[in-house]
């Protein structure tokens, strides 16, 4: 390999490596990729390539100009049979004078790279991880890649490709870490402050209720409003719980059954006994803005009965069918006179928003919350 190139070739690999290992972007890493590869080559056009599990290439960057008719390779499939397509499985590099003559390469080769003569492939990736191709092209007419040239090529992609591997690792690990602190930051809020929170209203609530001092009317509202922050702050809280435990939810990645199982876990704790939990059909499809209104319904009701209803026994049920329909009820002593509706508003608004509704039937016997909402 001549000395200059082969410089070349090495500065090439550490600005990549350099890119790839700092956390850039991958795709601007590709384009770095092939651009040198194309001035390594002094070629008109330099494509990367990565596999699909059909055995198919797919480019992800271009550099250089395919042609007046044809500006933007990015996106273009090429056939398993293609030649690309078997350098990348192979691991053997490529190279012909004329890429729509020859017969090695020419019944494969798409319609948009027929204007180009000579041609070459080299694998991109290591051994164990074929990422795909780095293919390199010369307008028709334009001489042939050297065995230099081709060297070079295959020597800078194998460099190219580990460098993206070893990136891949690394940056896997980064989330891997991100996500278990992540982790742990969520379960230390829900499982302390949330309590905490928790057993604060409880003791507030019950001071408020204490028959043998009657509170002067300001010092009831000072008391029922700070109780109310403190239900904000536990919503607040779990909502950032919800953020760090699933940053970027989709449509149907959420829970539903596992959150109600956390919410009755929670609730039996502060009770000082567990409720009675049933589940009827599959929740792992109910979409997620359904899901967060029934937890947010269900965590209010079950916050009503820990400081409310001095209950002996709690049940819990939620079913799926054509609708969902949650019924939470308890064998306390009712909702007192005087408690704060604010928290029954906010089943009602909620069932409201995904067109159901919140019934409310309280006794001194007890109370049952049934809370209902359409699907689809």
């Amino acid at each position: 390999m001549h000395p200059a190139l082969a410089a070349q070739a090495l500065g090439a690999s550490t600005e990549i490596a350099t890119a790839a290992l700092s956390g850039e972007d991958p795709e601007a890493v590709l384009r770095l990729v092939v651009r040198h590869a194309a001035e390594l080559a002094e070629a008109d056009l330099g494509l990367v390539m990565t596999r699909s599990d059909d055995g198919s290439l797919t480019v992800e960057a271009a550099h250089g100009s395919p042609g007046p008719t044809f500006t933007d390779p990015v996106g273009l499939v090429l056939s398993p049979r293609s030649s690309a397509a078997r350098t990348a499985r192979s691991g053997v590099a490529v190279v012909v004078e004329d890429v729509a003559a020859d017969p090695r390469t020419a019944p494969y080769v798409p319609r948009e790279l027929r204007t180009f003569g000579p041609f070459a492939a080299a694998p991109f990736g290591t051994t164990q991880r074929r990422l795909g191709a780095l293919t390199v092209y010369r307008h028709r007419g334009a001489r042939p890649f050297t065995e230099a040239a081709v060297e070079v090529l295959t020597a800078f992609a194998a460099q190219a490709g580990l460098v993206l591997v070893l990136a891949e690792g690394a940056n896997a690990r980064a989330r891997l870490t991100l996500y278990q602190e992540r982790e742990r930051i969520a379960r230390d809020l829900h499982d302390v402050l949330v309590q905490r929170l928790y057993a604060a209203g409880m003791q507030l609530d019950l001071l408020a209720r204490r028959p043998s001092r009657k509170l002067a009317r300001r010092d009831a509202q000072r008391l029922a409003d700070a109780m109310d922050q403190l239900d904000a702050s536990i919503a607040d809280v779990r909502s950032v719980v919800r953020a760090l435990r699933n940053p970027d939810p989709d449509e149907h990645a959420t829970d539903l059954a596992e959150s109600v199982r956390t919410e009755v876990a929670i609730a039996g704790e502060l009770l000082g006994f567990p409720p009675v939990l049933e589940i009827d059909g599959d929740l792992a499809d109910v979409p997620a803005a359904l899901a967060d209104h029934a937890r947010a319904a269900l965590r209010e009701t079950l916050s009503n009965v820990v400081r409310h209803s001095g209950a002996h026994h709690v049940t819990v049920h939620i079913r799926r069918g054509d609708v969902l329909e949650l019924v939470v009820a308890d064998d306390g002593c009712g909702i007192p006179e005087g408690v704060s509706h604010r928290g029954l508003k906010h089943l009602e608004e909620r069932a409201r928003q995904a067109g159901g509704r919140s019934l409310v039937r309280s006794s001194p016997a007890g109370t049952t919350v049934t809370w209902t909402v359409p699907l689809g």
